[in-house]
């Protein structure tokens, strides 16, 4: 699986030492329902579509850049529906990371979704009464994305900021 280039520079400096990193999700809805999932070419495991932020990339363009990447798919996303931070990530190559992750509601606009990139072994649409097995955080991340809430959902705990 390719990393981009700016996070293979900063791994050869820092090994496999936990990273902060920026990552954007997607929950596609499309006409009837259905969201779209891949299955990550790393671990086997069906999730939301996604990855990482560039430096510098706005959310929402990094965002459609990765699901075209993934899916050959063009979206549009509606809005931020989240703002949630990561369990710790360990990778089979002994890479650690934590994801301070957006997620997005989106609506396909061009495409039909295909296996587009080596990150990916298959993408499916799924009605989200039978949904294939997620962890829990992607289960969290795609139940808030449905809710129709129209704020993003974030945790804020008042004993950090003393409030």
């Amino acid at each position: 699986m390719a990393i981009p280039s700016f996070l293979a520079e900063l791994r050869a400096l820092v090994g496999t030492r936990p990273l902060w990193l920026s990552g954007v999700a997607a929950v596609i809805v499309d006409e009837q329902g259905r969201v779209l999932l891949n299955r990550r070419s790393d671990n086997g495991r069906w999730a939301l579509i996604g990855g990482i932020l560039d430096p510098g990339e706005q959310p929402a363009d990094g965002l459609v850049r990765e699901v075209q990447e993934e899916t050959g798919m063009s979206v549009e996303p509606e809005r931020l529906t989240s703002v949630t931070v990561s369990p710790m990530q360990e990778y089979p190559n002994g890479d650690r990371a934590q994801y301070l992750d957006l997620t997005f509601r989106c609506r396909p606009v061009a495409g039909e979704p295909r296996v587009n990139d080596d990150e990916s072994l298959e993408v499916g649409w799924f009605a989200p009464d039978a949904l294939p097995p997620l962890d829990d955080y992607a289960r969290h991340r795609l139940t808030l994305a449905l809710a129709g809430a129209e704020q993003a959902v974030f945790s804020f705990d008042p004993r950090v900021s003393g409030s």
